[in-house]
Protein backbone atom coordinates (compact mmCIF):
# COMPACT_ATOMS: atom_id res chain seq x y z
CA UNK A 1 0.00 0.00 0.00
CA UNK A 2 1.39 3.78 -0.85
CA UNK A 3 2.00 6.35 1.82
CA UNK A 4 -0.60 9.61 0.90
CA UNK A 5 2.26 11.79 1.61
CA UNK A 6 5.01 9.98 0.10
CA UNK A 7 2.38 9.81 -3.20
CA UNK A 8 2.11 13.38 -2.58
CA UNK A 9 5.72 14.80 -2.11
CA UNK A 10 6.63 12.48 -4.88
CA UNK A 11 3.76 14.22 -7.25
CA UNK A 12 4.32 17.99 -5.62
CA UNK A 13 8.97 17.32 -6.47
CA UNK A 14 8.03 16.31 -10.32
CA UNK A 15 9.74 18.84 -12.41
CA UNK A 16 7.95 17.66 -15.51
CA UNK A 17 4.02 18.94 -15.88
CA UNK A 18 3.22 16.31 -17.57
CA UNK A 19 4.65 13.65 -15.43
CA UNK A 20 3.38 15.60 -12.37
CA UNK A 21 0.28 15.12 -13.53
CA UNK A 22 0.48 11.24 -14.26
CA UNK A 23 1.36 11.58 -10.88
CA UNK A 24 -1.44 13.19 -9.95
CA UNK A 25 -4.03 11.05 -11.32
CA UNK A 26 -2.84 8.22 -9.32
CA UNK A 27 -2.39 9.58 -6.10
CA UNK A 28 -6.27 11.48 -6.48
CA UNK A 29 -7.58 8.00 -7.81
CA UNK A 30 -6.18 5.64 -4.95
CA UNK A 31 -7.38 8.07 -2.02
CA UNK A 32 -10.83 7.98 -3.69
CA UNK A 33 -10.54 4.24 -3.60
CA UNK A 34 -9.20 4.91 0.04
CA UNK A 35 -6.09 2.54 -0.36
CA UNK A 36 -3.25 5.30 0.80
CA UNK A 37 -1.70 4.67 3.96
CA UNK A 38 -1.83 7.54 5.90
CA UNK A 39 0.58 7.01 8.72
CA UNK A 40 3.73 9.40 9.46
CA UNK A 41 6.71 8.90 10.98
CA UNK A 42 9.32 11.87 8.75
CA UNK A 43 9.34 15.18 9.13
CA UNK A 44 7.75 17.65 6.24
CA UNK A 45 10.89 18.90 4.11
CA UNK A 46 11.14 22.83 3.92
CA UNK A 47 12.01 22.75 0.22
CA UNK A 48 14.83 24.82 -1.29
CA UNK A 49 13.72 25.31 -4.52
CA UNK A 50 10.27 25.25 -6.18
CA UNK A 51 9.51 22.32 -8.56
CA UNK A 52 9.45 24.92 -11.98
CA UNK A 53 13.17 25.70 -11.32
CA UNK A 54 14.02 23.63 -14.47
CA UNK A 55 11.32 24.83 -17.06
CA UNK A 56 11.32 28.34 -16.07
CA UNK A 57 13.94 31.17 -15.50
CA UNK A 58 13.19 32.48 -12.36
CA UNK A 59 14.43 36.17 -11.34
CA UNK A 60 13.34 38.78 -8.77
CA UNK A 61 10.03 40.07 -8.97
CA UNK A 62 10.92 43.72 -10.37
CA UNK A 63 12.42 41.59 -13.39
CA UNK A 64 9.65 39.84 -14.80
CA UNK A 65 8.25 40.72 -18.08
CA UNK A 66 5.62 43.27 -17.78
CA UNK A 67 1.95 43.40 -19.26
CA UNK A 68 2.86 46.63 -20.25
CA UNK A 69 0.02 47.21 -23.58
CA UNK A 70 -2.91 44.49 -23.70
CA UNK A 71 -4.05 46.35 -26.48
CA UNK A 72 -0.98 44.12 -28.42
CA UNK A 73 0.05 40.59 -28.64
CA UNK A 74 2.75 41.27 -26.75
CA UNK A 75 1.15 42.04 -23.39
CA UNK A 76 -1.48 39.38 -24.13
CA UNK A 77 1.06 37.06 -24.09
CA UNK A 78 2.93 38.54 -20.64
CA UNK A 79 -0.57 38.77 -18.92
CA UNK A 80 -1.31 34.59 -20.42
CA UNK A 81 1.81 33.79 -18.89
CA UNK A 82 1.58 35.31 -15.36
CA UNK A 83 -1.28 33.81 -14.66
CA UNK A 84 -0.43 30.25 -15.99
CA UNK A 85 2.28 30.36 -13.58
CA UNK A 86 0.31 31.45 -10.70
CA UNK A 87 -2.12 28.80 -11.10
CA UNK A 88 1.09 26.47 -11.42
CA UNK A 89 2.54 27.56 -8.47
CA UNK A 90 -1.36 27.02 -6.98
CA UNK A 91 -1.09 23.33 -8.05
CA UNK A 92 2.04 23.01 -5.88
CA UNK A 93 1.01 25.15 -2.91
CA UNK A 94 -2.42 22.84 -2.91
CA UNK A 95 -0.33 19.44 -2.92
CA UNK A 96 2.08 20.88 -0.37
CA UNK A 97 -0.79 21.44 2.17
CA UNK A 98 -1.84 17.50 1.54
CA UNK A 99 2.09 16.83 2.23
CA UNK A 100 3.33 19.29 5.52
CA UNK A 101 0.06 18.93 7.78
CA UNK A 102 -0.23 15.47 9.42
CA UNK A 103 -3.01 14.22 11.39
CA UNK A 104 -5.60 16.10 9.92
CA UNK A 105 -9.30 14.93 8.85
CA UNK A 106 -9.45 13.07 5.25
CA UNK A 107 -12.04 15.96 4.67
CA UNK A 108 -9.13 18.65 4.51
CA UNK A 109 -6.63 16.29 2.62
CA UNK A 110 -10.00 15.96 0.20
CA UNK A 111 -10.50 19.79 0.11
CA UNK A 112 -6.86 20.44 -1.21
CA UNK A 113 -6.51 17.69 -3.68
CA UNK A 114 -9.54 19.23 -5.31
CA UNK A 115 -8.02 22.25 -5.44
CA UNK A 116 -4.73 20.53 -7.08
CA UNK A 117 -7.25 18.95 -9.62
CA UNK A 118 -8.78 22.65 -10.33
CA UNK A 119 -5.47 24.69 -10.81
CA UNK A 120 -3.99 21.89 -12.71
CA UNK A 121 -7.13 22.35 -15.36
CA UNK A 122 -6.89 26.45 -15.06
CA UNK A 123 -3.06 25.90 -16.17
CA UNK A 124 -4.00 23.39 -18.79
CA UNK A 125 -6.89 26.18 -19.65
CA UNK A 126 -4.27 28.94 -20.02
CA UNK A 127 -1.14 27.28 -22.07
CA UNK A 128 -3.74 26.56 -24.96
CA UNK A 129 -4.37 29.83 -24.93
CA UNK A 130 -0.41 30.78 -24.75
CA UNK A 131 -0.15 28.28 -27.35
CA UNK A 132 -2.57 30.38 -29.85
CA UNK A 133 0.30 32.68 -29.79
CA UNK A 134 3.21 30.28 -30.60
CA UNK A 135 4.33 30.76 -26.40
CA UNK A 136 4.83 28.00 -23.67
CA UNK A 137 4.69 27.78 -19.98
CA UNK A 138 8.67 28.29 -19.42
CA UNK A 139 9.06 31.14 -22.55
CA UNK A 140 8.97 34.28 -20.20
CA UNK A 141 10.97 34.54 -16.77
CA UNK A 142 9.21 34.21 -13.90
CA UNK A 143 9.36 34.85 -10.03
CA UNK A 144 8.98 32.69 -6.72
CA UNK A 145 7.04 34.43 -4.72
CA UNK A 146 4.61 32.37 -4.01
CA UNK A 147 7.01 29.61 -3.37
CA UNK A 148 8.47 31.58 -0.89
CA UNK A 149 5.56 32.65 1.17
CA UNK A 150 4.87 28.76 1.42
CA UNK A 151 8.16 28.03 3.24
CA UNK A 152 7.49 31.01 5.11
CA UNK A 153 4.27 29.73 6.23
CA UNK A 154 4.94 25.83 7.86
CA UNK A 155 2.30 25.70 10.28
CA UNK A 156 -1.30 25.18 9.11
CA UNK A 157 -2.70 28.86 10.75
CA UNK A 158 0.08 30.76 9.40
CA UNK A 159 -0.86 28.62 6.06
CA UNK A 160 -4.15 28.96 6.07
CA UNK A 161 -3.84 32.27 7.04
CA UNK A 162 -1.35 33.74 3.98
CA UNK A 163 -1.81 31.47 1.47
CA UNK A 164 -5.35 31.34 0.45
CA UNK A 165 -6.84 34.04 2.84
CA UNK A 166 -4.56 36.59 1.93
CA UNK A 167 -2.79 35.81 -1.63
CA UNK A 168 -5.46 33.80 -3.05
CA UNK A 169 -8.16 36.28 -2.07
CA UNK A 170 -5.62 39.13 -3.24
CA UNK A 171 -6.15 37.28 -6.33
CA UNK A 172 -10.05 37.61 -6.04
CA UNK A 173 -9.59 41.20 -6.08
CA UNK A 174 -7.32 41.44 -9.26
CA UNK A 175 -8.99 38.90 -11.44
CA UNK A 176 -12.76 40.99 -11.44
CA UNK A 177 -10.16 44.56 -11.55
CA UNK A 178 -8.82 43.08 -14.94
CA UNK A 179 -11.69 41.65 -16.00
CA UNK A 180 -12.97 45.26 -16.43
CA UNK A 181 -10.17 46.10 -17.93
CA UNK A 182 -10.24 43.86 -20.72
CA UNK A 183 -13.89 44.39 -21.58
CA UNK A 184 -12.68 47.53 -22.94
CA UNK A 185 -10.29 46.10 -25.01
CA UNK A 186 -10.58 43.70 -28.68
CA UNK A 187 -9.74 40.07 -29.06
CA UNK A 188 -9.78 39.09 -25.26
CA UNK A 189 -12.92 36.85 -24.86
CA UNK A 190 -11.51 34.07 -24.69
CA UNK A 191 -9.45 35.19 -21.82
CA UNK A 192 -12.12 37.02 -19.70
CA UNK A 193 -14.08 33.85 -20.09
CA UNK A 194 -10.81 32.12 -18.62
CA UNK A 195 -10.80 34.38 -16.29
CA UNK A 196 -14.31 34.05 -15.41
CA UNK A 197 -14.23 30.54 -14.53
CA UNK A 198 -10.97 31.06 -12.29
CA UNK A 199 -12.59 34.04 -10.20
CA UNK A 200 -15.82 31.52 -9.91
CA UNK A 201 -13.76 28.23 -8.27
CA UNK A 202 -11.17 29.93 -6.40
CA UNK A 203 -13.86 31.84 -4.43
CA UNK A 204 -14.02 28.06 -3.41
CA UNK A 205 -10.66 27.73 -2.70
CA UNK A 206 -10.03 30.59 -0.74
CA UNK A 207 -13.94 29.54 1.42
CA UNK A 208 -11.46 25.92 2.23
CA UNK A 209 -8.38 28.15 3.03
CA UNK A 210 -10.95 30.12 5.73
CA UNK A 211 -12.31 26.80 7.28
CA UNK A 212 -9.25 25.35 7.62
CA UNK A 213 -7.92 28.80 9.34
CA UNK A 214 -10.58 28.49 11.41
CA UNK A 215 -10.64 25.11 12.54
CA UNK A 216 -6.41 25.70 13.17
CA UNK A 217 -7.54 28.31 15.27
CA UNK A 218 -9.98 26.51 17.33
CA UNK A 219 -7.50 23.59 18.00
CA UNK A 220 -5.58 26.17 20.45
CA UNK A 221 -6.32 26.96 23.74
CA UNK A 222 -6.32 31.16 25.07
CA UNK A 223 -4.79 31.84 21.18
CA UNK A 224 -6.04 34.75 19.54
CA UNK A 225 -6.33 33.97 16.13
CA UNK A 226 -5.52 37.50 14.41
CA UNK A 227 -5.53 37.63 10.92
CA UNK A 228 -4.17 40.78 10.14
CA UNK A 229 -1.46 39.95 12.87
CA UNK A 230 -0.44 36.49 11.71
CA UNK A 231 -0.08 38.01 7.81
CA UNK A 232 2.04 41.01 8.81
CA UNK A 233 4.00 38.44 11.09
CA UNK A 234 5.13 36.43 8.08
CA UNK A 235 5.19 39.71 5.73
CA UNK A 236 5.73 42.77 7.70
CA UNK A 237 2.90 45.95 5.91
CA UNK A 238 1.22 43.23 4.04
CA UNK A 239 -2.17 45.41 3.37
CA UNK A 240 -1.80 48.04 1.21
CA UNK A 241 -4.80 50.43 0.08
CA UNK A 242 -7.15 48.27 -2.23
CA UNK A 243 -9.42 50.51 -4.30
CA UNK A 244 -10.55 47.50 -6.00
CA UNK A 245 -12.00 44.90 -3.29
CA UNK A 246 -14.19 42.43 -4.62
CA UNK A 247 -16.36 42.57 -1.74
CA UNK A 248 -19.09 40.29 -2.53
CA UNK A 249 -16.34 37.12 -3.80
CA UNK A 250 -14.78 38.23 -0.32
CA UNK A 251 -17.77 37.08 1.62
CA UNK A 252 -19.10 34.50 -0.14
CA UNK A 253 -15.35 32.99 0.73
CA UNK A 254 -15.90 33.42 4.30
CA UNK A 255 -14.64 37.09 5.29
CA UNK A 256 -16.75 38.66 7.78
CA UNK A 257 -17.74 42.37 7.72
CA UNK A 258 -15.62 43.70 10.06
CA UNK A 259 -12.57 42.19 8.16
CA UNK A 260 -13.87 43.86 4.91
CA UNK A 261 -14.22 46.91 6.68
CA UNK A 262 -10.67 47.00 7.85
CA UNK A 263 -9.61 46.36 4.56
CA UNK A 264 -11.08 49.20 2.74
CA UNK A 265 -9.23 51.16 5.47
CA UNK A 266 -5.83 50.73 5.66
Amino acid sequence: MDNFFTLTKQTLTQTDPAIKFQFFEKLMKDFQDNILDFSSSDIPEIFTQPSFHTICTIVKPHEVKQRKNLHEDEGKIALLHAIAHIEYSAIDLALDACYRFRGLPREFYDDWLVVAEDEIRHFKMICSLLETYGVKYGDITVHQGLFEASMRSLDLISRMAFIPRYMEANGLDSNQALVKKLESIPKTQEIIEALNIILDEEIDHVHKGDKWYKYACSLKENFTCNYFDIVNHIYPNSFKTNKSLNIEARKKAGFSDEEIEILKNF
